[in-house]
């Protein structure tokens, strides 16, 4: 096994531990929230004792914690993330199968929309430093940092849907438009099955949401592009290019390569808020995703819902970071593994 196999084969076993730390941090603050946890999810109705106690036994949640904590373990590696405690007999595994695609989706094109607008901005500012461009593009790179998402998304959709009608406000797809599921990525299936009304329909429901979380993560982008190509700019190597006659758009590309080295590094820092900014911007766009998911059943106090959430998006964080890991391997030569 090469080196590079071996560091990422390293990195790839880091999520277990990740993904059970944050499983055992939930499982115990589901634990020592007060009340029963049926009657919870239940609500206010009376409920017989004896049909919570049923429950209860049904569901395993009158055994011992720890028995609990390692059984629904056992029970995750073969696949079952258990019932829900609302609806009798639903699947949680079913839930997440059909709610993880629309998260994917969502947070690809929020990251690429935060690239292009970060990379964007990033240049332009580093190309004018000092002028009253980089000035406001910097002020940008703060504020679009700290918007926050329910009112960014609330103040679009006045905008754009409620004003001028252009964008539909919420989900993913119009009541009318058929698409055949295939990934569950719904951009994706109706690239596959080429069918160009539901691809139309479905891009205009992702604007809007991607946008939103584009733009908030942008400003880091910028901050670190401008940063790092600005001093690139006046580095040595780029003086000696520009003395031997070098065209300037030639300079401009080897001093982007040394300058997005970083920004690949930010990449990973970023997944983790990618994620929880996911939270936001499919509470406020009624996005059918995990995010959304998890707020719903947070709300309801459904613990094994919220146990399964937790580990996929542990997961997810995990995964990506191990991509972002590989790609910094690789355009870095300075990285030894």
């Amino acid at each position: 096994m090469g080196s590079l196999a071996r560091y990422l084969a390293l990195r790839a076993l880091l999520i277990i531990p990740t993904v059970l730390i944050l499983y055992t941090l939930i499982f115990i603050i589901l634990r020592v929230i007060p009340g029963n946890p049926i009657q919870a999810a239940l609500g206010t109705r009376y409920v017989p004792p004896e049909i919570i106690q049923e429950k209860m036994e049904r569901l395993g949640l009158n055994k011992p914690l720890h028995v609990q904590y390692f059984e629904y373990l056992w029970n995750v590696l073969h696949g079952d993330f258990g019932e829900s405690l609302i609806i009798e007999g639903r699947s949680i595994a079913d839930d997440l199968k059909y709610r993880i695609p629309a998260t994917i989706e969502l947070i690809l094109a929020g990251f690429f929309i935060s690239i292009i607008i970060g990379i964007t901005t990033g240049v332009v500012a580093a190309l004018r430093s000092g002028s009253k461009v980089d000035k406001g593009l910097r002020v940008y790179s703060i504020v679009a940092y700290t918007l926050f998402i329910p009112w960014l998304g609330s103040l679009l959709i006045l905008l754009f849907s409620v004003k001028l009608g252009w964008l539909p406000a919420g989900g993913r797809i119009s009541g009318g438009v058929e698409l055949e599921r295939i990934t569950g990525i719904y951009t994706l299936d109706a690239l596959i099955t080429r069918n160009w009304e539901a691809f139309k329909d479905v891009v205009k429901h992702l604007i809007l949401p991607a946008f939103t979380l584009g733009l908030v993560l942008s400003g880091a982008y910028t901050r670190v592009v401008r940063a790092n190509l600005a001093d690139v700019l006046n580095s040595d190597f780029v003086r000696a290019y520009k003395a031997r006659g070098v065209r300037e758009r030639k300079v401009l590309l080897y001093a982007m390569r040394n300058a997005l080295i970083p920004v690949v590094t930010l990449m990973g820092l970023q997944l983790a808020i990618l994620l929880g900014g996911a939270v936001l911007t499919e509470t406020t766009y009624s996005w059918p995703g995990l995010g959304s998911y998890l707020f719903e059943k947070i709300e309801n106090r459904d613990y094994t819902a919220i146990q399964g959430t937790v580990m996929v998006f542990a997961f997810m964080v995990g995964l990506l970071s191990l991509i972002v890991d590989a790609i910094y391997a690789l355009i870095d030569p300075r990285i030894r593994y």
